[in-house]
This record gives structure tokens, C-alpha cells and sequence, in this order.
């Protein structure tokens, strides 16, 4: 079983990678408050605004979402229809999420990632800005979250499919019995126990 300790090892770097990115992007979280405090004190204490400030929410706040959504889908953070998940044993539950990985996540994925590199090349092309005169100048940089969430939502399905496989490849445990003991049905007579 080699190639399945190699396709476990590859599921696990792909969660320390996501996991990494997740961790580190949450500060933005922080950043996006304290920032939109400044705003707002600014605005109705001060009776200033600023364009600049207002722009860089919306850049922490997107650089938030779209880079820790891989993340959140490790840790299980997403909406999930209950129906038939919550009751379901381990072998259905990894069934479920192999269904939902290979024809749901990864061709969406791939589909917004095709769709997104050409509008993004364009961005960079450009060195495009805001179009507010006093907004921030980094738009082709804000366009580049698009693939990248694509990118790491993908690679989170691919390690989400291999860990399904892989608690589908192993044979059910018998409660009661020894894991290296399996039941068997051999010739017919049930309950047989085989080593």
C-alpha cells in the first residue's frame, strides 16, 4: 500500500498548505475592522471620507473570503444539507464527499478558473486601477483572488477525494471483532468468521 500512504501524504500537504493560507489571511479580518472603524470615525466624527480606506475593506474583505474558503471547506465550515449526512456512517459520509468533490467542486472550479484567467490577464495587462480617482491602484491584484480561490478550492476537493477513496478502499470494521478480522459470507453460511 505504498501509493496510498503517497496519496494520503499529497492530501495532507494540500490541508497544511490551505490551512497555512487560511491562518494567515484570517488577519485580515482584524485589518477589515480596524479599518472600517477608522472609516466610520472619520466620516461622522471628522467629517471626512476617503475613498482609499473605503477601497481597502473591500480588498480585505474579499482577500479574506476567497483565499480561506479552502480553508473553511477543510475544516468543515461550509453549509451542508443535513438530510442525509448528519445520520450517515463514515463509508456513506465519504461517498457523499467524493460525489460532491468529483461533480460538483472540481468541475465548477475548473470551469471558473478557465473563465477567470483570460479576465485577469487582461487586468494585469492594463495594470488596471480603480476607477475612483483616489481609490486604490492594485484592481488587477484584487482580480487575481479569483484564480487563486479556484486554485486552492480545487486542490481542497482533490485532498477531500483521495481521503473518500481512501476510507472507501478500506473493508468495513465488524463491531465486536478484531479490525484484522473481517466477516465473510463464504459459502453461504453467514456470520463465518475469516482471517
Amino acid at each position: 500500500m505504498p501509493q496510498t500512504s503517497r496519496t494520503i501524504a499529497l492530501a495532507d500537504c494540500i490541508d497544511r498548505l490551505n490551512a497555512a493560507v487560511g491562518r494567515t489571511v484570517a488577519w485580515a479580518c482584524l485589518l477589515v475592522v480596524v479599518v472600517q472603524f477608522t472609516v466610520v470615525v472619520m466620516r461622522y466624527v471628522l467629517g471626512l471620507g476617503s475613498i482609499w480606506l473605503t477601497e481597502t475593506i473591500i480588498y480585505g474583505h474579499a482577500a479574506l473570503f476567497m483565499l480561506a474558503s479552502a480553508w473553511t471547506l477543510r475544516e468543515g465550515g461550509h453549509v451542508r444539507v443535513d438530510i442525509f449526512y448528519s445520520d450517515a456512517g463514515p463509508r456513506r459520509r465519504a461517498l457523499i464527499d467524493l460525489g460532491g468533490a468529483l461533480l460538483l467542486l472540481l468541475p465548477f472550479m475548473l470551469v471558473l478558473l478557465w473563465f477567470a484567467l483570460p479576465y485577469v490577464a487582461r487586468s494585469w495587462t492594463i495594470m488596471e486601477t480603480s476607477r475612483e480617482t483616489s481609490g486604490l491602484p492594485w484592481v488587477y491584484l484584487l482580480k487575481t483572488l479569483i484564480p487563486a480561490f479556484a486554485v486552492l478550492m480545487a486542490l481542497q476537493g482533490v485532498a477531500q477525494a483521495i481521503r473518500s477513496l481512501s476510507v472507501l478502499g478500506t473493508p468495513p470494521v465488524t463491531p465486536g471483532l478484531d479490525p484484522g478480522v473481517h466477516s465473510s459470507s463464504q459459502d453461504g453460511l453467514p456470520g463465518q468468521v475469516r482471517q
